[in-house]
């Protein structure tokens, strides 16, 4: 056994095609970790923009820039605001309660994210505040990983589909007209 060890390290310590062999042992190594890293990247920049959309939104809602507020105006509104989000309208889920300043009890349920295999999603709370209440804003978007086999998709949470849910949480106080 060691005589044949010692043939193979001879004969793979000639000079023949020991680049060929080195690129094909290191080329997809290095691959993984390029596509891992792009992956990593384009999810930072997405969630950076989702955060930016959702507060730019949300300004203006607590400005009162918009008269009669529903949950699909403030979705039209996120993802016009960003443009790395495709079917942006159909992965969103928005969620907004009135947080009371007698207990500051936030939500103990988790934020709800789009379920893309059912057909039907769950309905959210969406409460439009009055003047003056603290308003709590959770944004959940589901967004498809460019390469789900890298290893950095895989240790995180997805969905059935192998979709990843951005999430953005905000607060603010209704300010008065």
């Amino acid at each position: 056994m060691t005589a044949f060890l010692s043939r193979s390290l001879k004969a793979f310590r000639r000079e023949d095609g020991t680049a060929s062999m080195e690129f094909v042992i290191l080329i997809p190594l290095l691959l993984t970790i390029f596509m891992a890293s792009f992956e990593s990247g384009m999810i930072m920049v997405r969630s950076t923009l989702l955060e930016q959309s959702v507060d730019r939104t949300m300004r203006s809602l607590r400005l009162g820039h918009f008269p009669n507020p529903t949950a699909d105006l403030l979705k039209s509104e996120i993802c016009d605001k960003t443009i790395v989000f495709p079917n942006c309208a159909d992965n969103i889920m928005i969620e907004m309660q009135r947080v009371s300043t007698a207990t500051w009890a936030m939500p103990s349920t988790p934020i709800t994210c789009v379920d893309r295999e059912e057909e039907i999603q769950p309905v959210l709370t969406l409460q439009i505040g009055q003047q003056q209440d603290v308003m709590l804003v959770r944004v959940c978007i589901v967004q498809d990983l460019l390469f789900p086999t890298t290893g950095f998709g895989l240790d995180l949470p997805q969905d059935a589909l192998g979709g990843v849910g951005l999430i953005s949480e905000t607060a603010f106080v209704t300010e008065p007209s």
